[in-house]
């Protein structure tokens, strides 16, 4: 595995981590296509891939990155205001580490009752 890729890796775990923390947030998704979470599963049965990939989807060029995440909301919380605060949440923390939102792309997949 490259620097490239653990540094990738590593800033995904962080991100997941802020948005379990953001009040309203149920669980976190693999993010992706349909098409490409179903190659995915496909080629870690088959031993290809051993399911270690991150939920968040980072795409980092230099102090640029987008963030692609897919959350459950839980019932009792506001989806539109969970979604502004994950945006926020994960906003300051990639300030905070001096890198520049490229876009943050956040997907409700589920309401959690």
């Amino acid at each position: 595995m490259t620097q490239e890729q653990e540094q990738r890796i590593s800033l995904a775990g962080e991100i997941e981590a802020v948005v379990r923390r953001v009040p309203g947030v149920q669980s976190v998704y693999r993010s992706g296509s349909l098409a490409s979470n179903l190659v995915g599963r496909a080629a870690e049965a088959l031993g290809l891939r051993d399911g270690d990939e991150p939920l968040v989807v980072v795409d980092r060029d230099g102090d640029r990155v987008g963030v692609e995440v897919s959350i459950a909301v839980e019932v009792a919380a506001s989806a539109a205001d969970t979604v502004r605060a994950v945006h926020g949440a994960v906003a300051a923390m990639l300030e905070a580490e001096g890198l520049e939102a490229s876009g943050i792309r956040l997907t409700v997949v589920h309401v959690h009752e």
